[in-house]
């Protein structure tokens, strides 16, 4: 990694330049400045088109509005976080502003001001960097270091709203009156500038609202999610063709593998890739995929592409690592399937949010009964909720620009609502049995099973996005067989 020019401390009156205190150059000559102001070409982009969701992007920014009548609403990007020392973490824009935006520049903000009846937005970003006072090239942030933005004229075509420089928000912030609302966690220095004009209960309405809009997706979301799933399917398909070699080195080799697929057809992977073979699948969220692969063993991989929109992907199969189940591997995963059939069967518009959860619990129970590890009936069991020493999790969650989407969404509204078309939502039983749970058969221990598909609310009942990836046991291994050549 290169290391930055040290400049000369500005004057009072000049952008100020970071600057760093080991650099190898002392300082910038005024001949060596002169010469960097000139001498480039005019890049500016003229023929820009909106970007594509600029117009769902609008439309939610108008009911927005209409929510919130006469009301300043301030909804930042976020700001780079600090990795090690000069070193930043990828930039990922806060979901609420993405949402109302489609940008993802970070340091942006999106202002709505009162205007009559109604709002005006302008969308507050860095312009290009100064050529002028040696800005592009002297400090870290800069075009040379970091790469070229768009100007602000550039950012109007494709957001298709006013922008201006960001730099001058804050002050305008301090300056301003009225009732304001702020989307709280993502920019400390536009929190700072508002801090005697916001509160805590009135930030959080903004928030709920927003979490609550995303609820239900438009066409273009729908359509990024499937677009995510695809390629998600082929990031699976990926891994398959490499267990070989994921034995030979480790998880971390399915890991990599999954990622080269999220970063070649998206942005990223929509979460940490759990890629946990054997025993590992009992570790609900394992991401430290450090362990072995084993042939006889079983993998569970919970992965998701995130589009370049950032929607998500969420997807889990639980896979033989050689093809071929046991047995007792083929018995407990037969069961999940059978729960995930159940739920799935149970996403339909005016059913309960919970009705899915309810039928996957129960089928999943009626097994851990039969096999003789919980004593019954199937009621008692599921009234004191026995069955979750081993089935530990809720059966799936809302998915969209956040892989648990539309958390802040009021109860009433969420898990106690009821379903409409238009929703996404993972369906997700499981079966764990800790490697040292001594209340199943020692042949049980250490074995975990998840099956998870991303499921669309129709007008007449549901679709499975990812209904391209086998889940029976028998075309699971059917495909594993085809997929390996």
């Amino acid at each position: 990694m290169a290391d930055e020019l040290t400049p000369e401390t500005p004057d009072e009156d000049e952008q100020p330049i970071k600057q760093r205190k080991n650099g190898l150059y002392p300082g910038v000559s005024d001949e060596l400045a002169d010469n960097m102001k000139s001498g480039w070409a005019d890049t500016e982009l003229r023929d820009l088109e909106p970007i594509e969701q600029a117009a769902n992007a609008a439309e939610r920014r108008a009911a927005l509005s209409r929510r919130f009548p006469g009301e300043r609403l301030v909804i930042p990007a976020g700001n780079l976080k600090t990795r090690s020392n000069d070193t930043e973490y990828s930039f990922r824009a806060a979901t609420e502003y993405v949402y109302l935006t489609g940008d993802q520049t970070d340091d942006s903000v999106l202002v709505l001001e009162p205007h009559g009846e109604t709002h005006r937005a302008t969308l507050y970003r860095l312009p290009r960097s100064d050529r002028e006072n040696g800005e592009f090239w002297l400090n870290g942030m800069g075009e040379l270091w970091v790469g070229r933005r768009h100007s602000l004229t550039e950012a109007e075509l494709l957001y298709g709203m006013p922008c201006k420089d960001v730099r001058e928000l804050a002050d305008a912030l301090r300056e301003a009156t009225g009732p304001v609302r702020v989307v709280r966690g993502h920019d400390a220095g536009i929190e700072a500038a508002l801090t005697d004009k916001v509160t805590a209960e009135r930030d959080e309405e903004l928030r709920v609202y927003l979490s609550e809009a995303r609820v239900v997706k438009d066409d273009f979301e729908i359509g990024e999610l499937q677009k995510a799933v695809d390629s998600t399917v082929r990031g699976f398909e990926d891994v398959v063709k490499v267990l070989d070699k994921a034995e030979a080195t480790s998880e971390r080799y399915i890991e990599g593998t999954f990622f080269l697929r999220a970063r070649v057809e998206g942005n990223d992977v929509g979460y940490g890739s759990i890629c946990a073979a054997g025993p590992h699948a009992c570790t609900l969220h394992w991401v430290r995929n450090n362990g072995e692969v084993r042939s006889g063993d079983l993998l569970l991989l919970d992965a998701g592409v995130e589009t370049n929109s950032l929607y998500t992907a969420d997807v889990t199969r639980t896979l033989p690592i050689n093809g071929r189940y046991s047995d007792l591997q083929r018995k407990i995963y037969d069961a999940v399937y059978a729960a995930q059939e159940a739920g799935i069967a149970a996403v339909k518009p005016g059913a309960s949010f919970r009705d899915f959860h309810d039928a996957a619990q129960r089928v999943l129970t009626e097994h851990l009964v039969e096999w003789g590890l919980v004593e019954g009936p199937v009621e008692r069991v599921l009234e004191l909720g026995l069955q979750r020493r081993w089935t530990l999790h809720g059966t799936g969650h809302m998915l969209g620009l956040d892989v648990h989407d539309c958390a802040a969404a009021r109860t009433e509204a969420y898990v106690n609502g009821t379903l409409e078309p238009g929703m996404v939502l993972t369906v997700e039983p499981g079966l764990y049995f800790q490697a040292d749970d001594l209340t199943v058969p020692e042949e049980y221990r250490g074995i975990g099973v998840r099956i998870e598909d991303d499921i669309l609310v129709t007008e007449d009942g549901n679709r499975n996005l990812s209904a391209a990836l086998p889940r029976r046991s028998d075309e699971v291994e059917e495909w594993m067989a085809r997929v390996k050549g």
